[in-house]
């Protein structure tokens, strides 16, 4: 039997694992010491842990522990790599390269600098929701100082030819940030095969407690310098200052290294349950469109749209499922996800859309008890829509 709601909404944010919990719980009451104190044995116990934990991220991502930079999440870290980068770098260029796609942690940063002076170049997606490496070849000059383009999407989990853009980067000498948010922990991210420069990492998006992040700077071939945007006290080696949330940074090493020992027989469990989905609600419900890379996405993820059906209506209706209709971090705003747009979708497609994002506590029951909703939900909202009618009468065309 399966017990509501049900939660598949893991592109927002995770559950945190029991054995990472586990693993925090010493650092609230009995070693919680400041890992900056160095005249005692409860800061060093401190620090320990928090090395242990620079050493378990490190490993999953191939980078050595030195260059782990712990921030509040993902946010802080694309800010922190950005901008950081743009003032380290600006007596030698003013030009950055992004992408459409881009999550607004990305493209937020980026317009702020638009709008002090530098020059932006927004690279387009294909249909499926990738850059053409020979766009970032392209948009490249003698001015441009950074491209950042995230390794998988977060709404409809496609993701992009990364090796190959860094590659790119490496023969401009242009830096290479990657959002890997969405990524890390999910499938294999390698900085040096894919020749990253600055990465961005978040600990909810895996299992992890929320408030805990990192951003990975490369320290050889080239020795990356930012400029902080956080000052005080000089932590971090002097890039973040601010007392070091141990508790989080030890729950973040913990889930990683869970990530990284699950991550094959993992991928596989939910590459299977997203295909089940995805199949059952085909063969229930017709005028369904995926969203997104067929093969080169996430596989957990899984973006659909429902041709006559608005998405949050279809929101409303699956009341004891928790999905959503686009980024979390943008769901307040009303109107059409900009990735989807990007992807070549009008506003009523777009609007249709919903995220399904299955994830490590999800089960086949619940996958089946969805579909049901979903099938059932969809009919009740077209059986009131007047544009379904007219469709049914032989005016539509199904994009099955």
């Amino acid at each position: 039997m399966t017990r509501s709601p049900v939660y598949m909404d893991n592109h927002s944010t995770t559950r945190v694992d029991p054995r990472v919990v586990e693993a925090m719980l010493p650092c609230f009451d009995r070693e919680y010491g400041n890992a900056a104190s160095r005249t005692h044995s409860f800061g060093w116990r401190a620090e320990e842990a928090v090395t242990r934990a620079r050493v378990q991220i490190a490993r999953v991502i191939g980078a050595d522990p030195k260059e782990i930079v712990f921030t509040s999440g993902a946010t802080e870290s694309n800010n922190l790599a950005i901008f950081g980068a743009f003032e380290a770098l600006r007596a030698k260029g003013d030009h950055v390269v992004t992408g459409a796609t881009e999550h607004n942690a990305v493209l937020d940063p980026i317009g702020s600098l638009g709008s002090r002076g530098a020059r932006v170049t927004v690279l387009p997606v294909d249909r499926q929701g990738r850059v053409d490496p020979d766009d970032v070849r392209k948009a490249i000059t003698a001015r441009t100082i950074l491209v950042s383009l995230m390794f998988a999407n977060n709404e409809v989990g496609t993701i992009h030819p990364v090796a190959e853009i860094g590659r790119i980067c490496k023969e401009k000498g242009v830096l290479f940030h990657s959002d890997a948010a969405q990524a890390v922990g999910k499938i294999r991210v390698d900085v040096q095969a894919e020749g990253i420069d600055l990465l961005s990492m978040s600990a909810h998006k895996v299992y992890g407690p929320k408030g805990i992040g990192a951003l990975y700077v490369r320290r050889k071939s080239p020795r990356v310098i930012l400029e902080p945007i956080l000052h005080g006290g000089g932590h971090e080696r002097g890039l973040r200052s601010g007392t070091l949330n141990v508790p989080g940074i030890v729950g973040f090493g913990a889930a990683l290294e869970i990530a990284a020992a699950s991550m094959p027989e993992e991928s596989r469990r939910l590459r299977d349950l997203r295909d089940r989905l995805h199949r059952g609600i085909l063969e229930r419900v017709a005028d369904v469109r995926l969203n997104g890379h067929p093969t080169e996405r996430l596989p957990h993820n899984l973006n659909l749209s429902f041709a006559y059906v608005e998405g949050e209506a279809l929101l409303m209706a699956l009341d004891d499922v928790a999905v959503s209709s686009g980024s979390a971090c943008t769901s307040a705003r009303k109107e059409p996800s900009h990735v989807l747009r990007a992807m070549g979708l009008s506003d009523d497609q777009a609007v249709t859309s919903i995220r399904f994002g299955l994830g490590r506590f999800n089960t086949q029951d619940e996958v089946d008890y969805v579909v049901d909703r979903v099938d059932g939900a969809v009919k009740r909202l077209r059986a009131i829509s007047p544009l379904y009618s007219v469709a049914r009468d032989g005016a539509g065309e199904s994009t099955r």
